[in-house]
């Protein structure tokens, strides 16, 4: 009888959680390393994306849109604000309220960083051709159709 013909039994099936994570690692660390110089973190730079897209928010607004706590985002945007990278100002129709927009320095130093995470996205990736890059982005965002609807303009998670 030959033993290397027979199914292997109760073997579990491959599971991609801790490659996930392992990949998800690197990329959070390589980014971090470029957006440091720029002066900026990954909450930084979710901020001033949700600003980019939506041309200004008021401040609450941004605060749910990010799910953070109203104090934690006067000190994000208190950061963002002494780098000159988002204005804020009182709404005209509510005095209450604060808006918050974008300037052109901040949308300067997101084009930047935005172009150094795509070199990273490259560095880490590198092993996987386009169709492959494609294919990834693909299953990934199946398999998180249920958390957000587009992690790209959506910023946020309902996981």
């Amino acid at each position: 009888m030959v033993m290397a013909s027979l199914p292997v039994v109760n073997q579990p099936p491959p599971r991609v959680g801790a490659l996930l994570d392992h990949l998800s690692r690197r990329m959070r660390l390589r980014a971090e390393a470029v957006l440091a110089p720029l002066g900026l973190r990954p909450r930084h730079l979710v901020a001033l994306t949700v600003l980019r897209d939506s041309g200004g928010s008021s401040q609450q607004a941004l605060a749910r849109t990010l799910e953070m706590d109203g104090t934690n985002v006067v000190g994000l945007l208190n950061d963002l604000e002494a780098e000159a990278l988002v204005e804020r100002r009182r709404s005209p129709q509510d005095r209450r309220k604060h808006i918050v927009e974008l300037t052109g320095a901040g949308a300067e130093r997101l084009a930047k960083a935005e172009f150094a995470l795509a070199a990273v996205e490259d560095e880490v990736l590198a092993d996987l051709d386009a169709p492959q890059r494609e294919a990834l982005y693909t299953l990934l965002r199946q398999a998180t159709r249920d958390c957000v609807e587009d992690p790209c303009t959506e910023h946020r998670s309902s996981c």
